[in-house]
Order: structure tokens, then C-alpha cells, then sequence
């Protein structure tokens, strides 16, 4: 599974990072959200899963 955050749409609201810490970054400047990496461990899926459908901004895509 691959995960993508689309930075003009992410408003920085930080639900991803505090769902999936593992998984996703918060920039110091904005506040806004990237992933640590584009492919998901196995094991992190769910909770990035999670994550994504928590973005108020559905800022995250997931592909399969």
C-alpha cells in the first residue's frame, strides 16, 4: 500500500499524525502533513487507513 498527502488541500488540522504517528509528519513551518514514507508497512495499513478517512480535508490517498 502506497499513501500520499496532497499538501494544497492539507489545512494542517494534525488528526493523521496524532491516529498514525508512525506514519505521518508534521512540518514545523505550517503544521501541514507528509508521509514518513510513501509505502506502508503492513502492519501501520489500518491505522493510516484510519487516518485518511479522519482528514477533515480527505487531504490522503491510499493506493491499493
Amino acid at each position: 500500500m502506497k499513501v500520499s498527502v496532497d499538501s494544497q488541500r492539507c489545512q494542517g488540522h494534525t488528526l493523521c499524525a496524532m491516529i498514525a504517528p508512525d506514519s505521518f509528519v508534521l512540518s514545523d513551518i505550517d503544521g501541514t502533513s507528509s508521509p514518513v514514507s510513501e509505502d506502508v508497512p503492513a502492519d501501520h495499513e489500518d491505522v493510516v487507513r484510519e487516518a485518511a478517512q479522519s482528514c477533515p480535508e480527505q487531504a490522503i490517498s491510499i493506493e491499493e
